[in-house]
């Protein structure tokens, strides 16, 4: 509200803003910061535009819904290990193809296993007859309430999170400033939990650049680091600042200088989160950043002298 007024707004590390010691109040706070940031000792936390924002609220919602979709999927799981069907044995994934074929048959009625079995897709490799037996189960009618209600559910938060990628999509091309297509690179699979529109084509025309490009960088990922900071990086003015901002850079305990400790400070920034899950990745990537992460791994696990 008081920059739709025309103020410039400061948010301000409540650190660097403590009283000395008295009697507090409102006034003598107000008093204190303004002789603060009149000395130059201030200065402005990192905010995004407000597009932006809009953008990270949708982005952080639809993964708490993503959340609320996999605790349906364990309640999946606990019905049907109450019931005594190891269809996990047989079947990875409950929610792929053939795992929901199975749960919405045996939900519609179904009990025979031969039946069930037959409803497995050509990539599964136990047989029918495998199915069938892990299939052996008592149903009792309790549970399969349970099951009944955890697939009601996950459809119902499904739903939700297609109206959440629409608004995420029109909210992407109210940022687009830049035309064209990114250019075709390797091949990649799409993530599973990634919004089902162009995210790639849509991410090249905010920022002018295929994100995807880095290995280890998918279109989720470049989403959420993108949907916390924005495409206009100049507020950092140099990559230790921005790495600084990550909660990413080294500690500098130091005392007669001697390092005591390096440890990077505890920090929730959630774009932080995204590049370190885009670093693991990098241990099956055949490419210079994989090697160099390799190099490191070997490093931190090799015995000490």
């Amino acid at each position: 509200m008081l920059e739709s007024r025309g103020f410039t707004v400061l948010l301000v590390n409540a650190r660097h803003v403590k009283n000395v010691s008295g009697r507090k109040s409102d006034v003598l706070d107000c008093q204190w910061i303004q002789q603060l940031m009149t000395y130059g000792l201030l200065s402005g936390a990192f905010r995004p535009a407000d597009q932006v924002c809009v953008l990270r609220s949708l982005w952080r919602q639809r993964g708490m819904l993503l959340r609320s979709q996999a605790r349906e999927v364990q309640h999946m799981q606990k019905a049907l290990t109450q019931m005594n069907v190891q269809l996990a044995n047989v079947i990875s994934d409950v929610v792929g193809e053939t795992g929901q074929k199975i749960l919405r048959a045996i939900v519609a009625g179904e009990r025979d296993g031969q039946v069930l079995g037959a409803m497995k897709n050509v990539r599964i490799h136990a047989s029918v007859d495998e199915i069938a037996k892990s299939l052996q189960g008592h149903w009792r009618v309790e549970h399969l309430f349970a099951l009944k209600q955890a697939l009601a559910a996950f459809d119902f938060i499904g739903t939700q999170l297609a109206e959440c990628d629409q608004e995420i999509e029109a909210q992407l091309k109210r940022l687009e400033v830049h035309e064209g297509d990114p250019a075709k690179g390797k091949k990649r699979s799409r993530p599973r939990n990634a919004p089902k529109f162009d995210l790639r084509t849509q991410l090249f025309k905010m920022c002018g650049v295929d994100l995807t490009r880095i290995d280890g960088i998918d279109v989720t990922t470049a989403l959420a680091v993108i949907s916390e900071t924005g495409a206009d990086m100049s507020r950092f003015p140099t990559e230790g600042h921005f790495a600084s901002w990550l909660g990413l850079c080294p500690g500098t305990k130091i005392t007669g200088g001697k390092v005591m400790s390096g440890k990077t400070k505890r920090c929730a920034n959630r774009a932080a989160q995204a590049l370190r899950l885009a670093a693991a990745a990098l241990r099956t990537s055949q490419s210079a950043l994989g090697a160099y992460f390799d190099a490191c791994a070997r490093v931190w696990t090799s015995p000490r002298p």
